[in-house]
């Protein structure tokens, strides 16, 4: 094992160890939520993956970006069977070693090629969508600041990989051409191919070897950068996506679940001799004492993965009846500061090793319930999100907290939980009363 081997191995092992840390610190965020205990209809749940995850469905309600989206995602999965290699090579100190697949080979990287090709376009086609074109869902007050540096970086970030690699390929094929050293011909090479010509010119043969290997070189360390800075973007998703579908709820959308909190006052009531839920010693309200939520650690796993595989496309914002009036709703800012929420307090448990109170919390310091109540609770939002994403179940749990902990509903919310109370009916009438617009027309 020479130098440059040796150099790759201690690269490779610490982009695991950086990843591996990473996706721990992720599992252990996730987990500051309420379990959401077992899931059944695994048939179904495997196709709503399919269907949502690796079919992206969804994306189909807006045919270009889906279509570019799928030569991106198609092009980064298949492309980097390639990194198979490149990491065979840089362990063994080997050249592409995989050529002993002869034509499947060829096939392969000229595949690989074309496909590299495609993403450079469509990555070309985002960035004049989102920073020429200025789409307006890309243009939201949530969406400045980092959002916005961060879905140009992974623009970048994905076309200088792809130009990396037709760059390697481009110089692999002058040396091949040339019969310099280890550098057999093997592949196809229809797009890298063009370039060959022009570095057979200009180029001695020395800085070709340069060229290739610093491609390499920075092909290689790229996709392990990209790897570890999943964890802090929007691209977490490429990730997520999968269990986040495969753990969604697949029952009618808008149903509401009965809190345990509320059973067990309900079964406290009805057996006045029962001991009432226990705090636990390691909790400030514990289960079955409080009713919805006002920070993250009252929200289930599954609504914290769903923040964790918002893409921040804003689909969910643009079809939201109560954004597009104006009202301070956008059912992405409520998943992004859910996100943001859960990222502070897992900075603070870094720090001390537990959580113990910042002095914050999601309802009131990152969502106000000016935001909450302008929701219609109508479920297009979670329609319209390509990975199924429920920003609604936030909204109705900060809003349970509001109304049956600290009785914060809005006055004509009140006056109708009133009405319902004294008379069975939202209205302010008498039970008696009720049937008069049978014989008069109008309520009396």
């Amino acid at each position: 094992m020479d130098v440059s081997n040796l150099v790759f191995v201690l690269v490779l092992t610490a982009a695991i160890w950086l990843f591996v840390r990473n996706m721990r610190k992720l599992r252990r965020n996730i987990q500051l939520g309420r379990p959401i205990g077992p899931r059944d209809r695994k048939a179904a749940r495997w196709a709503h993956v399919l269907r949502l995850a690796l079919g992206q469905s969804k994306m189909l309600a807006q045919p270009v970006p889906a279509v570019l989206h799928i030569i991106v995602y198609a092009g980064f999965v298949i492309i980097n069977i390639e990194v198979v290699e490149i990491l065979i090579d840089g362990v063994l100190g080997t050249h592409r070693v995989l050529a002993v697949l002869g034509p499947v080979y060829n096939f392969l990287i000229g595949g690989f090629e074309c496909l590299a090709l495609g993403v450079i376009a469509a990555v070309t086609i985002f960035w004049i969508r989102r920073n020429s074109l200025r789409l307006r869902r890309f243009w939201k007050p949530e969406m400045r600041g980092w959002p916005k540096r961060d879905a140009n970086l992974i623009l970048y970030f994905e076309l200088l990989l792809m130009l990396a690699f037709l760059t390697m390929n481009a110089a692999d094929r002058a040396l091949q051409l040339r019969g310099f050293g280890h550098f057999k011909a093997v592949g196809s090479f229809p797009i890298s191919g063009i370039l060959v010509p022009f570095l057979q010119r200009g180029l001695t043969a020395e800085a070709l070897l340069a060229l290739e290997r610093s491609a390499w070189w920075f092909h290689i360390l790229g996709i392990l950068a990209f790897l570890n800075y999943l964890y802090y973007s929007k691209h977490l998703h490429i990730l997520l996506a999968f269990p986040n579908t495969w753990y969604a709820e697949l029952g009618p959308q808008g149903r509401l679940d009965n809190l345990e909190s509320v059973k067990a006052e309900v079964a406290l009531m009805g057996n006045p001799q029962a001991d009432p839920p226990v705090k636990p010693a390691d909790s400030d309200e514990g289960v079955g004492l409080k009713f919805g939520a006002s920070d993250v650690v009252d929200l289930n796993r599954l609504q914290l993965m769903n923040a964790y595989s918002c893409t921040e496309c804003g689909r969910c914002s643009s079809v939201c009846p109560a954004h597009a009036t104006g009202k301070e709703l956008s059912p992405r800012k409520i998943v992004m500061d859910t996100r943001d929420r859960v990222e502070a307090v897992g900075r603070i448990i870094d720090t001390k090793g537990r959580f113990d109170g910042d002095g914050k919390q999601l309802l009131g310091d990152y969502i106000s319930p000016a935001e909450l109540w302008a929701c219609t609770t109508c479920g297009a939002c979670v329609e319209a999100c390509p990975l199924g994403i429920d920003p609604l179940s936030i909204i109705i749990d900060l809003r349970r907290y509001l109304v049956m902990e600290q009785s914060a509903a809005p006055q004509g919310l009140n006056a109708m939980m009133a009405h319902v109370e004294n008379n069975a009916a939202p209205w302010p009438f008498p039970q008696g009363d009720r049937l008069n617009w049978r014989t008069e027309g109008r309520v009396k």
